[in-house]
């Protein structure tokens, strides 16, 4: 067995990539609206963000709603590939015959 992803094993990046993989077809969240969901300050979400963006995980898009600067944040297909292995593995761990009980 490989090694488990060090940037997803981290405990916020893999709430994070979980969180962004659960949305439907992959939809963009808010940072705002992201840090809610996680109970993580702005510091540390965006230094998470940082880390999973860096590896190509997440994608962050900046644009302007009205008159307010809104930040959008995205798994990538990248991203998603790594948290499904990722994943794979972790059910591979807790049952390696690969059956159900």
């Amino acid at each position: 067995m490989s090694e488990l992803d060090p940037v997803i094993h981290a405990q916020a990046r893999l709430r994070v990539v979980a969180s962004l993989a659960a949305m439907p077809n992959n939809a963009s969240i808010t940072f705002p609206r992201l840090q809610k969901l996680l109970e993580m300050t702005a510091g540390n979400l965006s230094t998470h963000l940082r880390k999973l963006e860096d590896a190509g995980y997440v994608r962050q898009s900046k644009t302007i709603e009205g008159r307010t600067p809104v930040t959008y944040v995205e798994i990538t297909p990248t991203g998603l590939a790594a948290f499904e292995r990722y994943t794979a593995q972790i059910r591979s761990l807790i049952d390696p015959t690969g059956e159900s009980s």
